[in-house]
């Protein structure tokens, strides 16, 4: 089956995207894979599997190989005669700014090419923290407590030492900060106000439970992953996120009781339903006092959690058998053609 794996993009997680386009390349060995990248300018080139390693992209060489431009219902390569068409679905690995945000979504949806990713709404919903707080609250999944601060606002921030301040729009705990001394704010604040104009704070839990679960929707249901228990000690930074974003074996199944399985895979199916269709998610929960809380919702997953699967290439098969299909009208120009006939034209 061939399949196209897009990936890089004009983010701060650029180079993670290409960390887990090399990753997927090496769970997806029963497809017929081609691979474009998009760079920081937003020309996409058509990258050898040979080429799929790091320096390709670090040292420019990427600018060597053939850009492709978007046509309707396919990449293409223009050559001296005529051009090669990159027909086929599209997975949608780029993380941030780009893929993560709408943009890329409604690009492919305007060329009609079939993908695997967040639709635009789904996006504008998963991208912006801020957003995500309102949408949990909207479908009844409960979060984290939590106050707002704009870049333009006075810098009081009611909530109670310790707290995390996170940049809205940005993941892989990009400018992410645990404040535990007053002294600590301004500065923090700061960094965190350099990746973006809105900031989230929310209360800093002690030894909180943290559990990842993953799914997609297909034949009319919701598939799982195994329930994850990151293993940590207050949260992961950058460093730890990039190396995450690499990760490839299959991790160990989280030892909780059925209950819970199911309370966090109701929560999923709540925030999945009707929204996310198309797309492979991971969501982050925090279980507190035994009550399920929607810490984060990752709309397209490091590596797309391969490693929280059994099969990981079925899963992008039956995928990719279920993709929902826009729909799009049949421009007739009856209204147009009534309004002449009436007038005489």
């Amino acid at each position: 089956m061939k399949l196209a794996i897009l990936f890089g993009g004009a983010s701060y997680e650029h180079e993670i995207s290409i960390v887990s386009a090399i990753t997927v390349q090496e769970k997806l060995t029963n497809f017929e894979l081609s691979f474009i990248f998009c760079d920081q300018d937003h020309r996409f080139y058509k990258i050898e599997a040979k080429d799929m390693i790091a320096k390709t992209f670090a040292s420019g060489a990427h600018k060597k190989m053939p850009q492709l431009f978007l046509e309707i219902g396919a990449f293409s390569h223009k050559k001296l005669f005529g051009s090669e068409r990159l027909e086929m679905p599209v997975l949608n690995l780029i993380h941030g700014a780009d893929g993560e945000d709408g943009t890329i979504a409604a690009l492919l949806e305007f060329y009609n090419i079939d993908y695997i990713g967040p639709r635009p709404a789904a996006s504008v919903f998963s991208f912006d923290k801020m957003h995500t707080k309102w949408f949990a609250e909207a479908i009844g999944v409960k979060t984290v407590a939590y106050e707002s601060l704009n870049v333009n606002d006075k810098r009081e921030i009611k909530t109670p030492l310790p707290f995390i301040i996170k940049p809205a729009r940005l993941g892989s705990s990009i400018g992410v900060s645990v404040i535990k001394k007053e002294i600590e704010i301004e500065y923090a604040l700061d960094v965190a106000f350099e990746f973006d104009d809105n900031l989230i704070i929310e209360p800093f839990i002690e030894g909180v439970k943290e559990y990842n679960l993953a799914g997609y929707g297909a034949n009319g249901g919701i598939h799982f992953s195994i329930v994850e228990e990151p293993q940590k000690n207050e949260f992961l930074d950058f460093d730890k996120k990039y190396l995450d974003f690499s990760r490839s074996s299959a991790v160990s199944e989280a030892q909780i009781d059925g209950i819970l399985v199911h309370n966090l895979e109701q929560t999923f199916t709540k925030i999945y339903r009707n929204m996310f269709e198309g797309a492979l998610i991971r969501c982050d929960f925090f279980v507190v006092d035994g009550e399920v809380l929607l810490n984060e919702i990752n709309p397209i997953p490091g590596s797309m959690a391969n490693y929280l699967f059994a099969d990981f290439q079925s899963v992008i098969h039956t995928l990719l058998a279920n993709l929902p299909q826009k729909r799009r009208p049949q421009v007739n120009y009856q209204y147009i053609h009534s309004i002449n006939q009436a007038k005489g034209k």
